[in-house]
């Protein structure tokens, strides 16, 4: 009996094609835009990526040091139709936003002081209900 449930549950998870996120391809877009800024003088202070579903959001602790300009990326693969990326100080306040629709936002900021900040990433809109999106996040600087 056992077996038969079994059986059965995996036959009815190949019938329904998954909703899977594309890491790789969040991943390949982030290089892509890390390797264009370097001929324009910017250098990586962090990559990362994660799956996120709608509405989901990751957060990621980051010091900004005074007088560095900041630039920070953003890449979904084509499952996502929105991300959002938001700079907050270690308060919690929104330092900066973007204020795109699409699934590559950038925020640039310049800290005044050297302090703690956190980015959280949004997948604001993805193509429909239980798909998740891989999405890349990287802070340069120059």
């Amino acid at each position: 009996m056992l077996r038969t449930i079994s059986a059965l549950a995996l036959a009815s998870s190949l019938l329904v094609p998954a909703a899977m996120a594309d890491e790789a391809e969040a991943e390949t877009c982030l290089k892509a835009k890390i390797w264009d800024g370097y001929s324009d003088g910017w250098a990586v202070r962090t990559a990362t990526s994660a799956t996120l579903d709608q509405g989901a959001y990751r957060i990621y602790l980051v010091t900004l040091y005074a007088g560095n300009e900041y630039k920070i990326l953003a890449c979904a693969d084509g499952k996502a139709k929105n991300v959002d990326l938001v700079l907050h100080d270690a308060d919690g306040n929104v330092v900066v936003q973007d204020d795109s629709s699409d699934r590559q936002p950038v925020l640039t900021y310049t800290p005044t002081t050297t302090d703690t900040y956190f980015v959280a990433v949004h997948a604001t809109e993805l193509e429909g209900e239980g798909t998740q999106a891989g999405i890349g996040m990287a802070v340069t600087y120059r």
